[in-house]
């Protein structure tokens, strides 16, 4: 019998047209594919089939679909794989093959997603169909086996691109920063190896003369081919680049020619705000100008608001550091070594916030749980004196109180900030504070600190929760999935969209925002300490942590276990944006993971007998965390609870954790004033110009103090690119049809879909209430960046499966 089948792939670059062997066609090479049984234990039951129609001289770029029929009877069995081979130079990305209808089996889809290469042999494609290890048939275990084999590879040598290998590196491609990764001084999660050879084999670091080229088709340094960016998501990336590039060039020159901003008006100058004209002039004046953020559309003095300032820790960029102050935390403590650092401990007394806490005493307050830090002294202290020593920066380590009001709202009553004391570490901290005022050279002053708060703050956003907590943390769980888990087994198919295109931009980051003398080190107050500092923050890293319930709990703001959406009661701030929205995708994430892997493990001991799950949780802890292998925290993936748990914190952070502190960048931090990367004044004291002129032209000074004017244009256009969201785009809750054979999976991912659009409902509404003022706040930004569904460009909003920008 034949069955008929339909495959469906693309080829993608001119130079596809330019097979050498083009000559050959039709007479001596085709695409040649041949079923394998899940059935019937033979080396070779299958008859070759070919693909009749190719045509080698010309480019897919689209979806080709060629009709083809496998030859089929019963002694075969159920269809279980494919052998695909292409004896071509080029290559050619293969989606689909579909059986149409095996009697008495039905339709049988292989998903492959995979590029198929000529110096691969015959590349192997299983069903659609999952079995765990113990439940593989006979027939297709040793090519389950084998596959993985390859994609280990052997642990050593150059990687050419064909190469499926997933290994692991420490971080030493960074130039002349320090390894981080491998040792107790500098702990760091493992990256992708790359094969690159070592240049320096004292110091252990890799020759980066394979520099990666944005505008080139490929990546030159080695990252898995099926872990690229697509054709199209690449153009859109590359098209991204340039208008970014063309919206800070005219505004750069200028920046050259006239030096600094003058006032926050001429800030408002480069940006393209619809005045009502139309036609060419209109069109010629758009060209250098950035999209206006969302944080001035509608107001634009409103981010300096004392509540805006305060609203932004828990619906802004960076909503993950406000603690509760408990009673005996007060003053502030802090944690570093006396011995080495003196008296860190904060100077904030109650004198000093007692008239701002709205009739209650400060006892009063720290009792009723209504006193809360964003507290940026202990990561900061420890490199403070050599950063404003070393580079341009002149910023403090400081620590701000907030009082929540009964409305919900934060203000902020008190923010200390601190220096290293001249004398040496040993002698403490010297520190200073202030307290909100309005009127006045003091109003100038507040507003000044809270800009330093701010610059600490932002750099704390990009490096930790951005960057480390959700990039260079998610890294090694897809390099141990992609090696321990066959593509067939059931928590590789729950994981693997959560990965998509993450490798990728990983590697481009390496390469032009984390390394030395690149945009991190020049924009951020941290400068060439800036991975080196994430390395010490990472040694802190907890994964059970990265648990949403967990971390609101640590942090004091769940007063109590979050167990399921009725404790939403234990919040302690009520009107907590990123808290609420984010426990609804969390416990929708939890129930959804949980009836799936229940589905395959019914019983603890199915978890403790799964040879490759338990091989990938040791190799993701004792390799890809090895720098955290000892830690006492770790799951021991002994029971069906661990594994949901693992699951649901790994997808969390791949997708809603790292949505809520990316896609508001531009929002945000588009307007230099309001999240400024960087500051290269101190507090202006009595007596000095700068005070004078702070009380002369408070806007000229705050702007001589925050950003300089072209490093503001390179880092908006920096976040213009990092917000961006592809067409290609794939958000929560939706992935590719018939994924999987088993109906009950396939019913639990309907019901997650179904409840993230109630979610967003829920959130519209709330956003649209004006009961809850931390929703929209002064500026009158929703809060949406925990809104399941995104769109293209800029919209603020979406939760991609993955961290793929």
């Amino acid at each position: 019998m034949k069955i008929p089948s339909t495959v469906v792939l693309m080829r993608k670059t001119e130079q596809d047209f330019n097979d050498p062997d083009d000559n050959d066609l039709g007479n001596k090479k085709k695409v040649s594919l041949k079923l394998i049984s899940a059935d019937i234990i033979d080396s070779n039951p299958g008859r070759i089939i070919h693909l009749e129609g190719w045509d080698n001289k010309s480019a897919y770029w689209e979806d080709r679909t060629f009709h083809v029929y496998f030859e089929w009877d019963e002694d075969f069995g159920t269809p279980g794989a494919v052998l695909v081979h292409n004896p071509y130079e080029s290559e050619f990305y293969l989606k689909t093959i579909t059986l149409q209808d095996v009697p008495g089996r039905g339709p049988i889809h292989f998903l492959c997603n995979s590029w198929v290469y000529q110096n691969q042999g015959s590349r192997i494609f299983f069903s659609t169909k999952a079995y765990l290890p113990r439940d593989t048939p006979e027939a297709l275990r040793k090519c389950r086996e084998e596959e993985l084999r390859m994609l280990r590879g052997n642990g050593e040598g150059k990687l050419e691109e064909w190469d499926r290998v997933y290994d692991y590196s420490v971080y030493n491609d960074l130039g002349r920063l320090p390894v981080l990764g491998g040792s107790h001084e500098h702990p760091y999660p493992r990256r992708g190896r790359t094969g690159r050879p070592i240049l320096d084999h004292k110091e252990k670091t890799e020759n980066r003369n394979f520099k990666y080229d944005l505008f080139n088709d490929k990546f030159n340094i080695y990252v898995p081919r099926d872990e690229q960016f697509s054709l199209h998501k690449k153009v859109e990336f590359q098209i991204n680049n340039w208008k970014s590039l063309i919206h800070a060039v005219p505004p750069g020159f200028k920046a050259c020619i006239m030096g600094e901003f003058e006032s926050f008006q001429e800030i408002n100058t480069v940006y393209d705000v619809d005045d009502g004209t139309s036609g060419l002039s209109k069109a010629i004046s758009r060209i250098g100008k950035f999209p206006l953020p969302q944080v001035i559309k509608e107001d634009r003095v409103a981010w300096s608001s004392d509540e805006e300032f305060a609203r932004e820790m828990i619906a802004g960029l960076n909503p993950l550091l406000i603690r509760l102050l408990k009673e005996h935390e007060f003053p502030p403590l802090s944690k570093l070594d006396p011995e080495f650092y003196g008296n860190q401990n904060g100077c904030i007394t109650k004198q000093d916030i007692q008239s701002n806490l709205d009739g209650l005493s400060a006892e009063q307050a720290l009792k009723n749980k209504r006193l809360f830090i964003l507290d940026h002294h202990d990561s900061v202290m420890p490199y403070l004196r050599k950063i404003n020593k070393e580079t341009e920066t002149k910023t403090y380590a400081s620590r701000t109180l907030l009082f929540l009001r009964d409305d919900n709202t934060l203000k902020p009553v008190a923010i200390e900030l601190s220096l290293p004391n001249e004398k040496g570490d040993k002698f403490g901290a010297v520190s200073k504070v202030y307290t909100p005022t309005q009127d006045g050279v003091e109003g100038h002053i507040w507003q000044l600190a809270k800009a330093y708060v701010a610059v600490v703050d932002t750099g704390h956003h990009q490096l930790i929760s951005h960057w480390l907590n959700t990039h260079a943390a998610i890294e090694p769980f897809i390099i141990a999935t992609n090696r321990q888990l066959s593509v067939v087994h059931p928590i590789y198919k729950l994981l693997h969209p959560h990965y998509r295109d993450t490798m990728a931009i990983n590697a481009l980051a390496r390469e032009v925002l984390v390394i030395a003398g690149e945009v991190l080190e020049t924009t951020f107050y941290t400068g060439q300490y800036s991975m080196e500092m994430s390395s010490v923050i990472y040694r802190s890293w907890n994964f059970m942590e990265q648990s949403l319930p967990n971390d609101l709990k640590k942090r004091g703001i769940a007063d109590g276990d979050i167990n399921s959406l009725k404790d939403l009661d234990k919040l302690v701030i009520e009107d907590y944006p990123y808290a609420v929205d984010g426990l609804k995708i969390w416990f929708a994430i939890k129930k959804w993971v949980s009836g799936y892997c229940s589905f395959y493990y019914k019983t603890d001991g199915m978890v403790q007998e799964d040879p490759e799950l338990q091989a990938w949780w040791k190799e993701l802890r004792e390799v890809g965390h090895g720098d955290k292998k000892d830690e006492p925290w770790w799951p021991k993936m002994q029971t069906r609870e661990e594994l949901i748990e693992s699951c649901t914190i790994i997808i969390w952070l791949a997708s809603a954790f790292h949505a809520a502190v990316n896609f508001g960048q531009y929002a945000y931090g588009g307007y230099s004033p309001n999240r400024p990367t960087g500051s290269r004044r101190f507090m202006p004291d009595k007596g000095t110009p700068e005070y004078t002129e702070l009380a002369n032209n408070p806007e000229k000074a705050f702007l001589k103090t925050i950003t300089s004017q072209l490093i503001c244009f390179r880092v908006m256009a920096m976040v213009e690119i990092l917000s961006q969201q592809s067409s290609e785009e794939v958000y929560l809750g939706t992935r590719e049809d018939n994924w999987t054979t088993d109906k009950e999976p396939l019913l639990y991912f309907k019901a997650f879909h179904e409840r993230l659009a109630e979610i967003e409902d829920e959130i519209t509404s709330m956003n649209e209430d004006g009961k809850w003022k931390n929703r929209v706040g002064p500026v009158k930004v929703p809060y949406t960046l925990l809104f399941p569904t995104g769109e293209v460009g800029l919209p603020g909003k979406g939760i991609p499966n993955s961290i793929s920008i």
